[in-house]
């Protein structure tokens, strides 16, 4: 075994003479594996090539020489946690970049470890508002609990609209809730965007313009700026990162082990079989990439004749308390009892978070089937993943999103080897150079005076014919104001003038819009759709379909979802397009009422209509307020009906606003919930647990 080691070691260090430092690194972690499994203590060799190739946090300083031993004492710094942490080295130099004031864009690896960085910055430069720009409202909640845990002490975290601010703050939001501060903050210290690769209309061609928007405004008021992206070899000449040093970061902490298994595959059935061996021989935790939700349903139905009923009693709690609260014939519910898991952007956010939670644990989830919702959703990790399938969507997977996937095999300190099946041809590598053009559909929300030195001679063109008619539909005056407040909630002119035009010229038709204030859902009928008709082809579902929803699920509250289901059989709505249909009610369709709300108000002024009320339900889903935030933190409606029927809190309260619920549920204790709330089984008390830990901070007792 010795000889085995100093073998290695020898490799290892000619690779370094060689300055191949990547390739050594990944020599070295995968003896560091072999050290893991055989309970070996690293030699002062180990630790020495350990120091030599950067990966600092992974010395054992009771074995190491003292060189070693200040080095990683040396790179010791406090990311709020109990006790300091070792960066590696080019976290270290990251950080370091950030802390002398440089706007930085930082391509690294997904097992990059960035969260210390951040954490650190946040803990040594002390600002007083930062802002944190990410994809999805599950990363949202994910970086909350991180950060809540270290900082609540000194910050106020901030993941919604509408909060009062503190002397020092933390925002945590998805692009088009980051905009609605763009008027509230004078000046943020720092703005930091994670996944920023999704300013490319190439990646995310629906939100695109919404985060450029996000990143104009909202950078415009930053002191300092920092974009985060794995996997992006160069960035083009452009506009919004041009004040900023690109650092390309080729510094993995674990090895991934390829196993391209396509090679041998012929046929579907022979795929399957590759599929269950893999998972059969295998005791970790695995990732599967599905790519489409047809391809879920696909090994779905293949798991549920292969796999039998797990033995696990949280597992059957959660598969019980899913057919109760959801739906007894749901695929999810039939798979978690089989320990596997559904990951996708549609599910209620606190299922996503559960199945994570559980997924993390050692006798929770084993096998979690995603679509690409898992690389921009959320930042976990797994011992094994697996491509299922060469697709994202409608399109073929692009090397870029493949190996932001692959990259998710691995974790520090638990998994050195992260063990990669292909069972699809992956595409060609090729290298990814960052193209981030203007989009030309928000042009309409810029000013030409702010902003000139953005656009060229043509776009200031097209801004002025844009604002030139604006103006004439609703006066200067009042259309520069709108601006001025940057009050639309679409980043698409043309949608913003189209509304115009349309109350301009068809004001009759919009007669009795506060008839939608009143809640008479059998009533809206003809203002629903006159309104979704705005924006064709943007429900995911025909007009008629969208309408009966939005009509039934005004009963959220007073109704279970199982009831609503029930009610929504005449439509051919099941649970999959529930969720579906119920997040286009609360962002898409809100957003849309929202920039009604505020051009019918200055246009039909003689109407005097307001729909506020209506829109504030649409963006609740029909929830109180505070139950659809509570949502974000991981605690489901239908627990805190359970609380409020059994007056713990009154969630009818006015008053409520997130964060003073939070500090209710803090000083009433867990204990206190669990012992007055009425009907609750047991894996409502699990959830409520995991909703405690989201609320606590360090050194809490």
């Amino acid at each position: 075994m010795n000889e085995y080691i100093f073998e290695n070691c020898q490799v290892i260090n000619s690779l370094l003479i060689q300055e191949h430092e990547n390739q050594a690194r990944q020599e070295l972690i995968k003896l560091l594996d072999f050290h893991k499994k055989n309970s070996l203590s690293y030699t002062p060799l180990v630790n020495h090539l350990i120091r030599e190739t950067g990966l600092f946090p992974y010395l054992e300083p009771e074995t190491s020489d003292w060189q070693e031993r200040f080095i990683y004492n040396a790179f010791k710094v406090d990311v709020g946690e109990e006790n300091p942490l070792t960066l590696h080295r080019e976290q270290s130099y990251l950080l370091k970049s950030l802390l002398s004031g440089k706007n930085i864009a930082v391509s690294a690896p997904t097992s990059f470890g960035k969260s210390f960085v951040i954490d650190a910055y946040i803990k040594l430069k002390k600002p007083k508002n930062v802002l944190i720009i990410v994809p999805t409202i599950a990363l949202t909640d994910e970086t909350r609990r991180r950060l809540y845990k270290k900082f609540a002490h000194e910050y106020k975290i901030i993941t919604t609209s509408d909060v009062e601010l503190s002397e020092k703050n933390i925002f945590i939001f998805p692009q088009e809730r980051a905009i609605n501060y763009i008027n509230v903050v004078e000046q943020f210290d720092i703005i930091i965007v994670d996944e920023f690769y999704k300013a490319s209309s190439s990646f995310d061609k629906e939100r695109s313009s919404s985060l450029i928007r996000a990143m104009i405004k909202l950078g415009a008021k930053s002191k300092q700026k920092y974009y985060l992206a794995p996997n992006i070899t160069s960035l083009d000449n452009n506009p919004f990162t041009e004040d900023m040093e690109f650092i390309k970061l080729d510094f993995n902490t674990v090895y991934l082990e390829k196993h391209d298994l396509y090679k041998e595959i012929n046929s579907n059935e022979e795929k399957s079989e590759a599929l269950l061996n893999i998972l059969d021989n295998n005791t970790g935790k695995t990732l599967i990439y599905a790519g489409t939700y047809s391809n879920i349903d696909s090994l779905t139905n293949l798991f549920l004749t292969t796999n039998s009923p797990t033995k696990s009693e949280i597992l059957n709690q959660f598969s019980d308390w899913l057919s109760k609260n959801y739906d007894s014939n749901w695929s999810l519910t039939k798979l978690i009892n089989r320990s596997i898991g559904i990951h996708n952007g549609r599910l209620h956010r606190s299922l996503s978070q559960i199945q994570v939670k559980l997924f993390e644990e050692e006798n929770g989830i084993n096998n979690l089937i995603s679509t690409s919702s898992i690389i921009e959703g959320v930042n976990t990790s797994a011992e094994n993943v697996i491509i299922w399938r060469n697709r994202k969507g409608s399109a073929k997977l692009d090397d870029f999103t493949y190996k932001n996937i692959i990259g998710r095999g691995g974790r520090m300190f638990k998994h050195f080897i992260g063990k990669i099946y292909v069972l699809e041809q992956p595409p060609k590598e090729i290298q990814t150079q960052l193209d981030i053009p203007f989009p030309e559909e928000i042009l309409g929300d810029l000013d030409e005076t702010s902003y000139q030195g953005l656009l060229t001679d043509e776009q200031i063109a097209k801004l002025k014919a844009y604002n030139d008619e604006m103006s004439n539909l609703i006066g200067a005056k009042i259309y520069s104001e709108l601006k001025g407040e940057s009050a639309f909630q679409s980043s698409n002119s043309e949608l913003i003038k189209l509304i115009a035009i349309d109350l301009v010229q068809n004001p009759d038709e919009w007669n009795g819009l506060f008839y939608l204030n009143k809640f008479a859902p059998k009533d809206w009928d003809r203002l629903l759709y006159k309104i979704i008709k705005l924006q064709p082809g943007n429900w995911e579902t025909s007009y008629s379909t969208f309408v009966e929803f939005i009509k039934i699920i005004a009963y959220n509250w007073s109704k279970s979802i199982p009831e609503l289901l029930s009610e929504l059989e005449d439509y051919d709505i099941g649970i999959d397009d529930f969720f579906k249909l119920e997040r286009n009610v609360t962002y898409k369709f809100t957003a849309l009422l929202q920039d009604i709300n505020l051009l019918q108000k200055r246009i039909l002024t003689s109407k005097n209509y307001d729909i506020s009320r209506f829109i504030t339900l649409c963006s609740h889903a029909f929830l109180p307020k505070v139950v659809y935030q509570l949502e974000e933190y991981g605690l489901p409606r239908m627990i805190t009906k359970k609380i409020h029927l059994s007056k713990v809190i009154d969630f009818y309260n006015p008053d409520l606003n997130i964060h003073n619920t939070v500090e209710i549920f803090t000083k009433i204790g867990y204990d206190y919930v669990i012992q007055n709330t009425k009907a609750l089984d047991d894996f409502d008390k699990y959830i409520i647990t995991y909703f405690y830990d989201g609320i606590r901070k360090n050194n809490d007792a």
